[in-house]
């Protein structure tokens, strides 16, 4: 198995064309998207959150990272971390974070601006640079650093744009602004950065093909929650189907145990 180092590398490698990373929920998703050909994997705080049966942004810090560990573990490619807010306010929590988050063998991981406060729910310009250069000093691994304005009731695209400029010069490898409403938004975005972009597909109407997202400048595709929906949304209409209707067709559109076996190995 490689080391953490060779991964870091071989992660930060993947960065100088357009790749598409996957988003597992657990160690047995992991392996099977390494089976079908995934040169990296990334945590998704939603889909973590959703393996404990609770809503995103309501695990402890001491949970993310033994999930991550499980995934980790399970694989042989580089694993990257959705880290949300790296669970503190504090530059020095996020420090923290990140160097606790780097010892589970992670070849990535990211820091967001997001406070999970209604009432302010981005952190002040500031403290939110201060924070990504925290994480950047802590940094052994390739970080990713995200402007949440579009998910958090701020689709200001010049404040996106200002803030992922500053975060690229506070230590940043990738920027990421989830929820960016179309093409010219991500050509703007990209146009205005020097460091690979991270676009976020998963959203109805918010998700293009890679095609074009290479085309628009971007360097590395995520799913973030979306696999993890469609297995759940598997799961939801069979078991339907098996409560409400007392058939199982749903077989007929499933692995078989073979299948799904040679996909752990």
């Amino acid at each position: 198995m490689n080391s953490s180092s060779e991964k870091v590398a071989r992660f930060r490698a993947l960065h100088d064309r357009i790749f598409v990373i996957g988003n597992p929920w657990d160690a047995g998703s992991a392996k099977v998207l390494q089976s079908l050909g995934y040169r990296a994997l990334a945590t998704s705080s939603g889909a973590s959150a959703g393996v404990y049966g609770r809503r995103d942004g309501h695990i402890t810090r001491d949970e993310s990272l033994a999930h991550i560990r499980a995934i980790v573990a399970a694989v042989e490619i580089p694993v990257a971390a959705d880290l949300e807010k790296c669970f503190g306010d504090a530059p020095e929590e996020v420090a923290r974070t990140i160097r606790l988050a780097a010892e589970t063998g992670l070849a990535g991981g990211s820091v967001e601006d997001a406070t999970g406060s209604k009432e302010a729910p981005i952190f002040d310009f500031a403290l939110a640079v201060e924070r990504v250069h925290a994480a950047a000093e802590s940094s052994s691994f390739v970080l990713t650093a995200r402007c949440e304005n579009f998910l958090r009731g701020n689709p200001d695209l010049d404040d996106t744009i200002r803030r992922l400029q500053a975060y690229e010069k506070a230590g940043a490898d990738v920027l990421m602004a989830p929820g960016l409403p179309d093409l010219d938004a991500v050509r703007a975005v990209c146009r205005a950065l020097k460091k690979p972009f991270n676009f976020m597909a998963g959203i109805r109407g918010k998700s293009f093909s890679v095609a074009e997202l290479e085309a628009a400048g971007v360097k590395r595709v995520s799913t973030a929650t979306s696999f993890y929906r469609a297995a759940m949304s598997g799961l939801v209409e069979a078991a339907r189907e098996a409560m409400e209707q007392g058939t199982f067709t749903y077989l007929d559109r499933t692995m078989t145990t073979p299948e799904l076996n040679n996909c752990l190995k």
